[in-house]
């Protein structure tokens, strides 16, 4: 891949980390606002339990993207941004345009969701 389509993986790489890192920060602060213990209505508590659970939820999600895209980054610098993990062969560039933190090309992606 050549030096130009690598600095423009890393400008979308390191924006997409900026918006998972403050959606995630803003999700945990959400759910920590929100005190099942201080509020003395059943109904209200009802409520705030599993929005609690659905914002934590999200800010593991968040987590683990943000590890991949820190991860892609890491290649990048390394080097070895764009080839499969398993294979080692280039992943096909519109596959890395969807999604630029990926780590499968299409058909060693098959084969691991395939073994699970």
């Amino acid at each position: 891949m050549d030096r130009r389509s690598l600095e423009q993986f890393k400008k979308i790489l390191q924006t997409k980390l900026q918006q998972f890192q403050q959606s995630g920060g803003q999700a945990l602060q959400e759910g920590r606002g929100l005190q099942t213990s201080e509020s003395k209505d059943e109904g209200d508590r009802a409520v705030i339990s599993p929005t609690k659970d659905m914002l934590f939820r999200q800010n593991a999600q968040n987590t683990v993207m943000l590890h991949a895209i820190g991860s892609a980054l890491a290649r990048i610098e390394d080097g070895s941004f764009g080839h499969c993990f398993n294979c080692e062969q280039e992943i096909n560039i519109n596959r890395l345009k969807a999604i630029p933190w990926v780590r499968f090309c299409v058909p060693c992606q098959e084969l691991t969701q395939e073994r699970r």
